[in-house]
């Protein structure tokens, strides 16, 4: 025993008298497809059929009054705005000072320089390279006793 849905299909009529209203608007027929097939319509479809349909003028003002109750009714449905374009790495300042002071005093050590054109890449330093840095800037700081 199937139980009929005794429930008025408000949307339908306006659907219905909309056809007869504009027999080949490609709009309302598009709409009623696919409220015989989905079953339902979104709420800018929803929105349309209330713009065309308040144009008819022996248009019962309830059905209308209905429609638009079923429209205030659903969500709003918004994007997100896209995140804001943060750099994807950003420098250590202080591998960076650690760096041009070792240039400074010795310009021409390979691993230093290496790791400077690293850097100037933007180039992730791994923290092997950041203690070796560090060891670096310990033996200038005994051997000559220089200070930043």
């Amino acid at each position: 025993m199937a139980q009929e849905n005794n429930r008025i299909d408000m949307v339908n009529e306006v659907l219905e008298l909309c056809i007869l209203a504009y027999p080949v608007s490609p709009f309302i027929i598009s709409l009623y497809k696919q409220y015989q097939q989905r079953g339902s319509l979104s709420k800018k479809q929803l929105e349309g059929l209330y713009g065309k349909a308040s144009s008819i003028k022996d248009i019962h003002t309830g059905k209308l009054a209905t429609l638009e109750a079923l429209i205030k009714r659903m969500p709003n449905r918004f994007k997100s705005e896209l995140p804001s374009a943060a750099p994807l790495f950003e420098k250590d300042k202080a591998a960076g000072e650690m760096i041009d002071a070792i240039l400074e005093k010795y310009p021409q050590h390979k691993r230093v320089v290496f790791l400077k054109a690293k850097y100037d890449n933007n180039e992730i330093l791994t923290p092997n390279d950041v203690s070796e840095l560090k060891r670096f800037m310990q033996v200038i700081e005994k051997k000559i006793g220089y200070r930043r």
